[in-house]
């Protein structure tokens, strides 16, 4: 049923390397298919199931003939010469290939990933959603039918380990992120080029413009979606989606779906039955006056200046958050030529962001022991916690003001995911100026 999947393993002892919702999918699977197969497990923490663990779990490698690394786990500084490594998705790719649409970019890819499969949905095709979005490929294998069309968001993480390619893949944007994974820039731009690396004479990427000179090195076809004129096809004041950046998601949605063979026209009308997903500019409901957005998606600077351009009014910006090392220098410069009345900040992100909005201008100043005191301009405020920025705004925000959330930081400093720190916001806003 899976030929060449099974083929790639048989035979071999199999190490799955991460033993999180995929590395449980994997094991599924093989247990299911490979009965016999010689399967262990390696994680950092020690749970029913795994065979390696501790600080040196990453060394069971070397005793296993192929590795199926999840997602989560970085091997930036560890040594993998003469190790195989594989992974879901490389495995799943290698069988499912001619059926699948690809999806990748820093930011965008979960909306454009849900708009694909919405439009196919409605069209009546047979599309079947996998991959970062919560669903593990290996989950749905058993779905897919000649006739399925399987959309497939991948991430980074999801991509650094394959040698294959869907045969569309859609690399919306790449800006600087993931990296205490990937360890550079170039490393990250590398992976989230290998949905395209591999793709042959049939296969087609959807890219940026700004991503051309890649596509031509690999010597792929290319559709740029940036490029696409649909204003007569569609009214953008009723589509869902807001901002310059969903526009771009909506075009290159568009175009995926052409470049499988389905026609534009027909899916025009679905576009504007599209739900946008959870913390992506999502409205929050106006409270005490005040509308709030939730954008707590946005992990780096580029989201969050999409998001106050997006939305044209802002009087409260939410920033900061768990420092991954990203430049802000960005986002300080746009702040300073389009200024947020106020300002506030978190964690070590936000101290960061803070410093450089007060006047540094080398992006690397750090703000360890003392935030800043604020300058002329905008009311700068730093906050330990979602409750100290509602009180905040409790003294010093008016009926017709806006506040957003859109962080430009992950959140892994205070919760779990950036849905735990939207959910946190929201019910704050519910509770504001009661």
């Amino acid at each position: 049923m899976f030929d060449l999947i099974l083929n790639r393993l048989r035979g071999k002892r199999v190490l799955i390397l991460g033993f999180g919702r995929e590395g449980k999918s994997t094991l599924r699977f093989l247990n299911k298919y490979m009965p016999d197969a010689v399967v262990a497990v390696a994680d950092k923490s020690a749970m029913e199931g795994v065979t390696h663990s501790g600080e040196h779990y990453l060394e069971a490698m070397y005793d296993y003939d192929i590795v199926i690394k999840t997602p989560g786990i970085s091997l930036k500084d560890f040594d993998t010469k003469g190790v195989e490594i594989t992974s879901q998705t490389d495995l799943f790719l290698s069988q499912f290939h001619s059926q699948t649409i690809g999806i990748t970019g820093t930011k965008g890819k979960s909306t454009t990933t849900s708009l694909i499969y919405h439009l196919l949905k409605s069209s009546g095709c047979d599309a079947i959603l996998t991959g970062n979005i919560g669903i593990p490929c290996f989950d749905i294998m058993e779905d897919i039918h000649p006739e399925s069309i399987v959309v497939y968001e991948l991430s980074a993480h999801q991509l650094e380990y394959v040698h294959n390619s869907p045969r569309v893949g859609v690399l919306l944007n790449i800006f600087e992120e993931h990296l205490d994974h990937f360890g550079t820039m170039q490393r990250y731009a590398e992976a989230k080029l290998n949905i395209m690396r591999y793709m042959g004479e049939d296969d087609t990427a959807v890219i940026h413009e700004t991503l051309m000179e890649d596509a031509w090195r690999l010597f792929v076809n290319n559709i740029v979606f940036s490029l696409f004129d649909m204003d007569d096809l569609v009214d953008r004041t009723a589509l869902p989606l807001i901002g310059e950046h969903n526009y771009m998601n909506v075009k290159a949605a568009l175009l995926a779906c052409y470049a499988y063979g389905v026609d534009i026209i027909e899916l025009i009308p679905y576009l504007y039955t599209f739900k946008p997903l959870e913390h992506r500019l999502e409205p929050a409901g106006t409270f005490g006056g005040v509308t709030f957005i939730n954008d707590s998606i946005s992990t780096i600077p580029q989201a969050a200046i999409s998001a106050c351009q997006a939305l044209g009014r802002v009087d409260f910006l939410l920033l900061g958050g768990f420092d991954r090392g990203i430049d802000y220098q960005p986002l300080a410069d746009y702040l300073k030529e389009y200024p947020v009345p106020h300002l506030l900040f978190t964690g070590k992100a936000g101290e960061r962001m803070m410093t450089l909005i007060n006047g540094a201008s080398t992006g690397s100043a750090t703000c360890d022991t003392e935030v800043p005191e604020p300058v002329e301009g905008p009311s700068l405020f730093y906050y330990a916690s979602l409750e100290e920025a509602f009180g905040y705004m409790t003294t010093h925000a008016k009926p017709g003001d806006v506040c957003l959330l859109s962080p430009a930081a992950s959140s892994y400093d205070q919760y779990k995911n950036f849905e735990e720190r939207g959910a946190k916001f929201k019910t704050l806003a519910q509770q504001f100026g009661k």
